[in-house]
């Protein structure tokens, strides 16, 4: 199939994009590495012997971020609609997240342990059509808020990326109704341009 001129162009800035030369020197699988290593800096998300749950994980960058963090101590385990590459200390589980026997999966592979963060970076399949893609976006972010409501420890924390536009504003107050502190986060690594921004819950009421 012929590429666009929109494709091509998104292809060169993604080819000189300064995160994603640098992903690839320092063996991330994708700039987003940069995005969750920024936000922990400051945040203090992932610690040692942490239980870390990956909602949209693949192509594992966040994962390997995660698996360094937590060390032989914690627990790392993703989830994507799409295929991963093996991650050394990572639990991977391919599958819809909005499929309740996926959902399953992961509960068991759980246990009795309680999660300490849930990270969801996960995005569908975008049409074109900005209110559809902004109601598919919101569906995910709202799947990964009540997988916090029922797993996450009551010192956790959840971190969603959103995209500003409809039913935003709807997302942060059901955040600030589930969490005691609530924040968001736009890190270097996210494209000016990009409508995406990182809402950070931590201490379920």
């Amino acid at each position: 199939m012929k590429r666009t001129r929109t494709s091509k162009a998104w292809m060169q800035e993604h080819v000189n994009d300064p995160y994603v030369q640098q992903a690839k020197k320092d063996g991330w699988r994708s700039r987003a590495a940069f995005k969750l290593l920024e936000i922990d800096a400051k945040d203090k998300l992932l610690k040692r012997g942490e239980v870390v749950v990956d909602l949209g994980a693949t192509p594992g960058g966040w994962s390997q971020v995660a698996v360094q963090c937590v060390g032989e101590s914690g627990l790392v385990l993703a989830l994507d609609l799409l295929e991963m590459a093996p991650i050394r200390g990572v639990h991977f589980i391919q599958g819809d997240f909005r499929e309740d026997a996926v959902l399953t999966q992961l509960e068991e592979a759980l246990g009795e342990r309680e999660v300490g963060v849930v990270l969801s970076d996960m995005a569908p399949n975008m049409s074109g059509v900005a209110v559809m893609d902004q109601a598919r976006v919101m569906h995910l972010a709202e799947l990964g808020l009540d997988f916090s409501r029922a797993h996450l420890k009551p010192e956790g924390a959840f971190l969603v990326k959103v995209f500003q536009g409809r039913d935003y504003e709807a997302f942060v107050r059901a955040m600030r109704e589930t969490f005691q502190n609530v924040v968001v986060r736009k890190p270097d690594a996210s494209r000016d341009r990009s409508a995406e921004v990182y809402l950070l819950g931590r201490g379920l009421r």
